[in-house]
Parts: C-alpha cells; sequence; structure tokens
C-alpha cells in the first residue's frame, strides 16, 4: 500500500505523518519548489480552540482540544502553553462579554492580572479574559518540523510537480488547499492578509486578541522583537498585495493596543487564500481516488492533527478491509 498526498501544506505534512506512522508508505507531490509557500506559510499558528470556538462550530473546540499535545510530539520544543489574552477597549467591552458568552474554558481578568500577564499593557485595559489551556507555535518552523519528522519516517518527497496520475498508488488524499477549489464541490476562497512588525519597544509573552467592532486583530509574539499581526477574513480569492485599508486597519488596531507599535517596522506583509466549506468548517471527503482533507479555512494549525488521523484511520481500516476481501 502506498498513498500518494498531494500538498505539502500543515495538512498534507501531517496526514503524511499520521500514515508513516502507520507503516504505510508515502509519497507527497508539492507543486511549489519547497514546503512554506502556500497558505501554511501566512497562518497565526493559535492553537486557541476556546478561542475559535466564538465564531465556529463546536466541532473546531471538540476536534482543536488535542492539537496542543500532537504538535508537542511532532515537534517537540515548538508549542508554547502560554494561553491566549482577549482585550477589549472599554468602549467595546460589550463586545468582550459577548465573545465570553459564545464560549468556554476562560476566566476574566481585572487591570492588575492583566498587568501581571503582561507588564507593558499595564494600564491600558481594565478587563480581558484570559483562557489559560491555549498554545502557540511558529507555523513556519512547525512545518519544517513536520517535513523533518516525516522524512526520518521514509516519507518521499517530490517537489515542483503537479500530480496529475495517481497510476501506481493504491490511494490518493488530496491536501492542495486552495488549489482544489473549483475541483470539490461547495469550497471557496477566503483572503487573509498579514504583516510583521518589529520593534523593541513592546514585549509580549502570548498571543493577545484585541476586540473590535469592524476589524477584531491578533498579534502573536515571534521572539527577537517581531510579531505577527492578522488577519483580514474578506470573500476573495485574489491573492495580490495587501491593501492599503488592510493595511491601515491592522496598524490602527495594532496602535490602539500599545501606542509603541506606530514607532514599529513593518518588515514583511503577506495575503494567502484559505479554502473553506460555507459552514467554514474543515472536513475529510471522499474522491473518486481516496479522500480529500479539504476548507481549512482559518483552523489549519488547530485542526490538521485530528483530520489527518481521521485520514489515516480511514485508510488503514480501507487496507484491512480489502486485504480480508482478497483473503
Amino acid at each position: 500500500m502506498t498513498v500518494l498526498v498531494k500538498g505539502a501544506g500543515v495538512a498534507g505534512l501531517a496526514t503524511a505523518l499520521e500514515l508513516a506512522r502507520r507503516g504505510i508508505p508515502v509519497e507527497i507531490v508539492e507543486c511549489r519548489a519547497d514546503i512554506g509557500f502556500g497558505a501554511s506559510h501566512w497562518a497565526g499558528g493559535m492553537l486557541a480552540p476556546y478561542c475559535e470556538r466564538e465564531a465556529a462550530e463546536e466541532v473546531v473546540l471538540t476536534l482543536g482540544l488535542s492539537a496542543s499535545d500532537w504538535w508537542d510530539e511532532a515537534v517537540p520544543g515548538l508549542v508554547e502553553r502560554r494561553g491566549t489574552l482577549v482585550l477589549a477597549n472599554p468602549r467595546d467591552l460589550a463586545d468582550l462579554k459577548r465573545f465570553a458568552t459564545r464560549t468556554r474554558g476562560h476566566r476574566w481578568l481585572g487591570e492588575e492580572e492583566i498587568a501581571d500577564l503582561e507588564p507593558d499593557l499595564a494600564g491600558r485595559f481594565t478587563t480581558g479574559l484570559f483562557f489559560s489551556e491555549e498554545a502557540h507555535l511558529n507555523p513556519r518552523q512547525a512545518l519544517r518540523g513536520l517535513y523533518q519528522a516525516a522524512r526520518q519516517l521514509g516519507v518521499s518527497f517530490r517537489f515542483g510537480e503537479e500530480a496529475t496520475d495517481a497510476a501506481g498508488y493504491t490511494s490518493v488524499v488530496d491536501c492542495r488547499g486552495p488549489q482544489a477549489i473549483g475541483e470539490i464541490d461547495g469550497l471557496r476562497g477566503v483572503r487573509g492578509e498579514m504583516l510583521y512588525l518589529e520593534t523593541g519597544d513592546v514585549t509580549l509573552s502570548r498571543p493577545v486578541r484585541l476586540l473590535h467592532p469592524r476589524h477584531p486583530l491578533y498579534i502573536v509574539p515571534r521572539g527577537n522583537g517581531l510579531f505577527m499581526l492578522g488577519a483580514t477574513m474578506i470573500e476573495a480569492e485574489d491573492d495580490g498585495p495587501i491593501t492599503a485599508r488592510s493595511m491601515m486597519e491592522l496598524l490602527n488596531t495594532a496602535y490602539a493596543l500599545h501606542p509603541a507599535f506606530a514607532e514599529a517596522r513593518i518588515v514583511e506583509t503577506g495575503t494567502g487564500i484559505r479554502p473553506a466549506f460555507p459552514d467554514n468548517v474543515p472536513r475529510i471527503i471522499e474522491t473518486s481516488d481516496g479522500l480529500a482533507v479539504a476548507g481549512m479555512h482559518r483552523h489549519g494549525f488547530l485542526l490538521a492533527p485530528a483530520l489527518a488521523r481521521q485520514a489515516a484511520e480511514k485508510l488503514t481500516a480501507a487496507n484491512a478491509s480489502e486485504r480480508r476481501r482478497r483473503a
């Protein structure tokens, strides 16, 4: 049994790793020249099932609860278990209360508790929510770590090719992300824009989400004065450069979190197309030559582990059933 995995983003790498762990030979074919050039490259890397539940279905929470442990095992040392801090300016406290009612796994903080968690935010916010069980990682390091782990288990890679021929493979798992839009029913593209800021004047220890009626923001510390800011969600499949409107919204909201971000250097901007179904819930779909792990939306690093396990279990069971039929 040899399985072809199409795509070397987070879903493809995680699925290949789960199959290889079960002793199944795997080959990944990626149309780009290397890993890390697709939608996964622009991800925030927040393993935040409780925060995501606020705007997502319950299944996103239940499937995402095991993500931190999976990543800890797959790429040891990358997961930072420091929780998530959710804040709002005084005029937006109603949004914070509404956020709290739509999820769980949090506790309310006052001004002093916020300052204890994030000293650089002392005196800036009077109320917040702390999701202590959540975590985050650096997506680019995680992708490279998955690639190395998969190779150690015998997964082979072909880069710079289109996987058009499934001959010679027992099954195919389509993990192409937005490349599958138009081929998988119901899949659409959602544009997300992000940027990296660099400053030595702000220190944060964990992801911070700042609620805003029009453009909520999350900021994820990457270390060495780097911060990833994201992300817009625009119903479009245009992957062109970041727009002036989005840039201004992200920067204005960062300034609202801490004025020192006004002097930060913009060191990188990026745009990614995230594949999503109408309900924004990722799923496994049976195809004519195997399976598709599709519709990751904004939940790639959170839900890829669970969906990869499910896909590997389905293929393992199908292979066992076929062997019994032939016996």
